[in-house]
């Protein structure tokens, strides 16, 4: 079970890089398509994305990291997929709680680390 954690992390983690993409780098073009965002509100809102687009590749570091540590520190591996997917998790609530017409985007932000935490409780409880 836990391999299948490792899996669900790491596609977490590719999925984070994919929407910093989208907030940073292409928010003029793909991004702005992908958010709904009309041209004007781009605009005005290309700095807060670019900061958003930081902060989901961020976490997608910390997962990665985590990964890379599970040959060597598994503790120290959990601790960091923890955290890092746990962050993920907890923002998709956040987006889906503060806006329900979200919803999609929450299901794409939070499904992958929802599933990499439920397979690392039941490792751990097994």
């Amino acid at each position: 079970m836990l391999t299948v954690a490792y899996v669900f992390a790491g596609l977490a983690a590719l999925v984070h890089v994919y929407i910093f993409w989208l907030e940073a780098l292409a928010f003029d073009t793909a991004g702005r398509k992908a958010f709904g965002v009309s041209a004007q509100d781009a605009a005005i809102m290309k700095p807060w994305a670019f900061n958003q687009g930081f902060y989901n590749l961020f976490l997608a570091i910390g997962t990665v990291t985590g990964l890379a540590l599970a040959g060597t520190n598994r503790d120290a591996a959990i601790a960091l997929i923890s955290l890092a997917t746990g962050s993920m998790l907890a923002a998709a609530l956040v987006l889906i709680g503060s806006d329900p017409g979200k919803a999609r985007g929450a299901l794409v932000q939070g499904l992958f680390p929802a599933l990499g935490l439920v397979s690392l409780v039941i490792w751990a409880l097994s």
